[in-house]
């Protein structure tokens, strides 16, 4: 457990430099825009590289990289990665009802938990 454990958080750690890489050369690419187009460009290509890895680990046997690659590099990389990989193994098994829902539920109430966390961190920090 505790050796899965150092794989996740080097994993992770390696993830997250690797965004704010990317973060950096899409900004240095375009410029700095209104719009997020560093993270979405990190979002979209994590939940790529997310989807290679599911069936190339499958199919070369190495999904007991998954703690290290998926939950690290990539969870680190970009957490969207995990949430696109649960929402399309909803709909492979026919719940697209289902994934429908944790889509929806996902983003209003992961933003609406940002936005009570900002609310109240700035009515304690005011």
């Amino acid at each position: 457990m505790l050796t899965t454990l150092s794989l996740v958080a080097l994993g992770g750690a390696i993830g997250a430099g690797i965004r704010f890489l990317t973060g950096v050369g899409v900004i240095r690419l375009v410029g700095q825009t209104d719009f997020p187009l560093a993270i979405l460009t990190v979002n979209i290509l994590g939940s790529f590289l997310m989807g290679v890895f599911v069936v190339a680990a499958a199919h070369r046997g190495l999904t007991h990289l998954s703690p290290f690659v998926m939950t690290g590099v990539l969870g680190g990389f970009t957490t969207f990665s995990a949430f696109s990989l649960e929402t399309m193994t909803l709909i492979e098994r026919g719940q697209v009802g289902s994934a429908m829902l944790y889509v929806v539920l996902s983003v209003a109430l992961s933003v609406g938990g940002l936005a009570l966390g900002l609310l109240l961190a700035r009515s304690v920090f005011a």
